[in-house]
């Protein structure tokens, strides 16, 4: 598999989510769409919406990349409680595990503190400020 992409649904705030991760991952954005470049007269656009984004990308590593938008409101809120997926974050250290942990729990919950597993991993579980679930591990393969 050449890579895994995830993408994230957000209420209007992904820019400032991925500002948010930038901040944390590093890097700059590869992408970034707003509704309005999209607009046509048979794609209007509410004045409400035109900013909000459409596609913001930021490459990870070299072949990876974490992609969101803002769902459009006529679609519904996304539920920022769901419980279904967790962005998983494989760290070459401990150190940056507790680098990435630290940055993106930062105003968040945390579900499971960063330490030694009893598989051999080095990892914990958070709930980001935005909602999101994330795993950040590391593994020495010990």
């Amino acid at each position: 598999m050449k890579s895994i992409n995830p993408w994230v649904n957000f209420n209007g705030n992904a820019e400032e989510a991925f500002n948010f991760y930038k901040s944390v991952f590093g890097g700059e954005f590869g992408k970034v769409v707003r509704f309005k470049d999209l607009e046509s007269a048979e794609f209007p656009v509410p004045e409400n919406e035109k900013n909000k984004i459409m596609l913001i990308t930021l490459p990870m590593g070299a072949n990876n990349m974490l992609m969101g938008n803002d769902v459009p409101e006529v679609l519904g809120k996304v539920n920022e409680q769901e419980n279904r997926s967790k962005i998983s974050v494989s760290t070459e250290s401990k150190e940056e595990a507790e680098r990435l942990f630290a940055g993106l729990s930062a105003g968040g919950q945390e579900e499971g503190p960063l330490g030694e597993g009893p598989w051999g991993s080095y990892a914990g579980m958070f709930r980001d400020k935005y909602g999101i679930e994330w795993i950040v591990e590391y593994y020495s393969g010990k």
